[in-house]
């Protein structure tokens, strides 16, 4: 079970943070009493760093908090994956796996192809599908919000993507309610985001979320990252 910090209580207005913000405080944090598993969903072109960045930050939180995030990653088949640079990663699950452990957060990094054929995989939209309604958070970075969106993930929900791929998003997608000039958007379980080098960005938000400012401080400062949610751009819909 998690314990949610928010005494039941839902906010119901839409938080857009800034430097001058004073909102942009979360409040308490959710603090889970148990290890969470995030699953990295990947695919071939996939690229380093909107895998890398989030994944590097979810794994440190074990070195900062009792019940941290064990991350591993998911894709099609148990073999090779190529990255869009050239990096080979050998997936720790298959989809059919029946060992794979339950996913409290999915994170679906972009690839080579989240615009075009990836659209197309029936099986790995399949995939997003079930376990992104299961999920307690489903995050994706730059261009995978698109497989979030064909998967279904996002109707009702305002989101984000990569700022170069946002008018295309829209035509793709004409339904959705698409922000720009953002790093990231959180609603409700979803956390779409702009990706690149801002891939950091939320799966800071993320710890900061769960475990408390403290945590994403000290993960930040590990990374030489001066982590300040005050300072980045984004929209909150809690």
């Amino acid at each position: 079970m998690i314990k949610w910090g928010f005494s039941g209580i839902l906010l119901t207005w839409v938080i857009s943070c800034n430097p001058s913000n004073p909102n942009s405080e979360m409040g308490p944090p959710v603090l889970p009493d148990r290890v969470l598993n995030a699953a990295f969903l990947i695919v071939d072109g996939v690229y380093n760093s909107e895998l890398m960045a989030p994944l590097d930050v979810l794994h440190h939180t074990v070195f900062h908090t009792e019940h941290g995030i064990k991350v591993f990653t998911v894709a099609l088949e148990r073999d090779t994956i190529t990255s869009f640079e050239g990096l080979r990663f050998l997936p720790d699950y298959s989809f059919d796996s029946d060992t794979i452990p339950p996913i409290d957060i999915l994170i679906f990094p972009s690839a080579e192809h989240s615009m075009t054929s990836d659209l197309e995989n029936t099986k790995l939209i399949d995939f997003v599908q079930l376990t992104g309604q299961k999920a307690l958070y489903v995050m994706s970075l730059c261009d995978g919000a698109f497989i979030l969106a064909k998967a279904g993930l996002l109707e009702t929900h305002q989101c984000t993507t990569f700022p170069g791929d946002i008018e295309k998003f829209k035509t793709t997608f004409p339904t959705l309610t698409v922000l720009k000039d953002v790093s990231f958007v959180h609603d409700r379980s979803m956390i779409t985001s702009a990706g690149g080098a801002k891939s950091y960005d939320p799966a800071l938000y993320l710890v900061e979320l769960l475990y408390g400012k403290a945590v994403a401080a000290k993960i930040g400062k590990g990374l030489v990252i001066d982590w300040n949610l005050a300072t980045i751009e984004h929209t909150r819909l809690p």
